[in-house]
């Protein structure tokens, strides 16, 4: 039982996880750990 509530919470947490990335993706972002993404220089020179 406490193998299953373990592998319930780890699919949950991956979930989350990849959730985020998609929508931080979605925003622009380039750097998705880089509090300053949204305006970094990489960013800027593509455009």
């Amino acid at each position: 039982m406490a193998n299953i509530i373990i592998i319930v919470l780890l699919v949950i947490l991956e979930g989350l996880a990849v959730s985020y990335l998609y929508r931080a993706k979605k925003k622009g972002k380039t750097c998705i750990g880089c509090p300053y993404s949204d305006s970094c220089g990489k960013k800027n020179k593509m455009q």
